[in-house]
């Protein structure tokens, strides 16, 4: 067996991931919520990343990869990259928290309009199971109920 085929193995996520609901959006992430606000806020000062680069001492690719999405940058180079901007962390931080709202709420919209379309049934969910102490142990109150969403 070569060098090369031994260094080769198999990628095994360790949790699963959840399978997105058809119909949402995919909830997003807060290095590309960060990415939006910093490339939207130089591009309406009309600066290039080469500008920003040298005004936040930022090297070009990874202030690029950083407004893509593609790098979670620290918060020293948030705060250079907003300082560099004529923001402040805070700045950056806030707006990026107001999408965030914003992308949310549009979410759950579509996501009550998916739960309608099915006729308006939510999946029912059972309580947990009792035993003769209750749920979980001593001390707990027994959970006997059938929780119904309408």
């Amino acid at each position: 067996m070569s060098i090369r085929a031994t260094n080769q193995a198999d990628v095994i996520p360790l949790r699963p991931l959840p399978a997105a609901a058809p119909g949402l959006p995919q909830e997003p992430l807060w290095r590309d919520l960060v990415g939006e606000v910093l490339r939207r806020e130089r591009k309406a000062q009309g600066r290039t990343l080469k500008e920003l680069s040298e005004a936040s001492r930022i090297s070009v690719a990874y202030l690029s990869e950083v407004e893509r999405g593609r790098k979670e940058a620290s918060s020293e180079v948030l705060a250079a990259a907003a300082r560099a901007l004529g923001l402040t962390l805070a700045d950056v931080l806030a707006l990026a928290g107001e999408r965030l709202v914003s992308l949310t709420a549009a979410r759950s919209r579509v996501r009550s309009r998916t739960s309608v379309a099915d006729g308006g049934r939510r999946p029912v969910r059972e309580a947990a199971p009792t035993g003769p102490t209750g749920p979980t142990g001593p001390g707990r109150r027994p959970v006997g109920a059938l929780l119904l969403a309408a």
